[in-house]
């Protein structure tokens, strides 16, 4: 017997986002240890999946993990926005009816310490791919104080980004980020509900990952492709990351595309991808947070492409 590490964030929303979706494929983006993907071929008997991770660790457990679906699953190493490329040459896109992608870190990577996810990690490394060429420890170590500053003000939106910048430089290198956070824990602002060096340990592990250009590339691919009447569920945990998902999925509902100055419509009036199923993101339900604290800042959007002929 497997030891089951977590609930999937969400669980009982993405069931019902992707119920009745029998006879379909539908692809698990960011499939983790399997929580979401067991869920979604549990609930749909007769659907295949196809399920995206770039980290050996989560597909050694999920392989094992997705067994009982042997011939329903399959799945992929990699970057979810370059896989879904490789799958869009070898499925009909006609067959794909759901989309999934859960952003972020998942609960795991940040328990494990040697890891180095967490403020309490005795390493510096952050990669959902150990593979990957840049770590933590570059970033914190290499960067110039500008370079230090973009990350901390664009991806931890954190004020006093110059002077947690000129902090490290100063006190650098860094070999864990324990010794990080320590340094760094005066100058952080102290929030009621998360640690003070939170917000600076996302914004290097955005950098180290490229996170946001991972999510627009994956949107971009998810347009090109035009995915005759297939839902888009987007789970994100950062403001970042949900800003791009509405704004994306605003432009995709847009009939007109013609400039707001314009006097008359001269696009045709027929560029609309599908519509948005949810006027507000879908956030976890108190129960939930209470049993998993981490899905308090999560939030899922969803867009069916059902306007469109495939």
């Amino acid at each position: 017997m497997q030891n089951i590490p977590h609930i999937p964030v969400l669980y009982r929303e993405v069931i019902d986002a992707f119920e009745n979706l029998e006879n379909s494929t539908i692809i698990d983006c960011t499939m983790g240890y399997g929580g979401h993907s067991s869920m979604i071929l549990e609930a749909n008997p007769h659907a295949k999946l196809i399920a995206i991770d770039q980290d050996q660790t989560a597909i050694d457990f999920s392989t094992k993990r997705l067994e009982k679906f042997a011939g329903r699953v399959e799945i992929k190493k990699g970057r979810f926005s370059s896989v879904m490329q490789d799958i869009l040459i070898e499925v009909d896109k006609k067959e794909i009816k759901g989309v999934l992608a859960d952003i972020g870190v998942s609960s795991l990577q940040l328990d494990q310490k040697d890891r180095g996810f967490s403020y309490e990690s005795d390493t510096l490394d952050m990669r959902m791919d150990k593979d990957a060429p840049l770590s933590a420890a570059n970033v914190v170590n290499e960067y110039s104080t500008n370079e230090l500053e973009k990350i901390l003000l664009e991806y931890g939106e954190l004020r006093n980004y110059k002077k947690l910048a000129s902090v490290i430089v100063e006190n650098r290198p860094f070999s864990s980020a324990r010794e990080l956070s320590d340094i760094l824990k005066p100058h952080m602002p102290r929030g009621k509900k998360i640690h003070p060096a939170t917000l600076l340990m996302q914004a290097i592990r955005i950098e180290v990952n490229d996170e946001l250009g991972e999510l627009k590339s994956l949107l971009k691919t998810i347009e090109d492709a035009r995915f005759p009447h297939a839902k888009i569920a987007i789970i994100s945990f950062h403001s970042l990351e949900d800003r791009i998902v509405k704004q994306t999925f605003a432009r995709w509902a847009k009939s007109c595309i013609c400039p707001s100055e314009a006097m008359r419509c001269t696009c045709g009036n027929n560029h609309s991808l599908g519509k948005i199923l949810t006027k507000k993101p879908i956030i976890a339900q108190t129960d939930e947070v209470k049993q998993n604290p981490r899905s308090r800042s999560a939030k899922m959007r969803i867009f069916e492409m059902d306007l469109i002929d495939g």
